[in-house]
């Protein structure tokens, strides 16, 4: 059966592209290190990640990052100026804790051990990047990296980011990014790869 092409122009995600940007990357995180420890059984596994980036996506970075998608995957952003507002509230901690269950202490310790990693300076963050792995090979993914990367060097700024799996450290090295250092996560968890990117001039108009 021939495959139906799918658009991989990014456009902005909002809150009611909820069911699709939730069930692309819970797609696209189902073999992620990190998310296979936080969702170890494989039956519930795009279940529970469905629901998580759902609530991210609902109340948090739709709310105060840049978020989009094409036809297979989403990114979400976040500029220096919504990264304080970009904090999970008390509700959201709790939600997340819901859907984590006995994973959401080790959850906790993760983000805690992330951040001590943050630099100072003001930057974007690249918060979640994926693709559906049924579109691999249709640029989807590297459509939003350029377009947040854009934005990222339009405003004169560094990118950081984190990630968890291996595969993905050569991608990110070939848009620019580099290695700043390694946080083993708590628990026996996997490592996590803190990334930056400086920002690059523009050509000229």
């Amino acid at each position: 059966m021939t495959r139906m092409p799918t658009s991989n122009t990014p456009t902005t995600a909002t809150v009611d592209d909820a069911p699709m940007v939730s069930r692309t990357l819970a797609r696209a995180f189902g073999d992620d290190p990190m998310m296979r420890w936080f969702f170890p059984d494989e039956a519930s596994r795009e279940a529970g990640l469905g629901r998580y980036f759902t609530t991210l996506l609902t109340r948090q970075y739709a709310l105060h990052g840049v978020c989009e998608r094409t036809d297979a995957a989403a990114a979400f952003w976040v500029a220096p100026e919504g990264q304080e507002k970009a904090v999970p509230d008390a509700g959201t901690v709790q939600e997340l804790a819901d859907i984590l269950g006995d994973r959401a202490d080790l959850f906790r310790q993760a983000v805690e051990g992330a951040a001590a990693h943050t630099p100072p300076e003001p930057h974007w963050y690249l918060a979640v990047i994926g693709a559906d792995p049924a579109a691999r090979g249709q640029g989807h993914g590297s459509a939003l990296l350029r377009s947040g990367l854009a934005q990222a060097d339009a405003a004169g700024l560094p990118v950081y980011l984190e990630s968890s799996k291996p595969d993905n450290l050569p991608v990110y090295e070939h848009f620019g990014f580099a290695v700043l250092g390694e946080v083993a996560l708590p628990g026996g968890g996997p490592t996590l790869w803190a990334m930056r990117r400086p920002p690059r001039d523009l050509p000229a108009a």
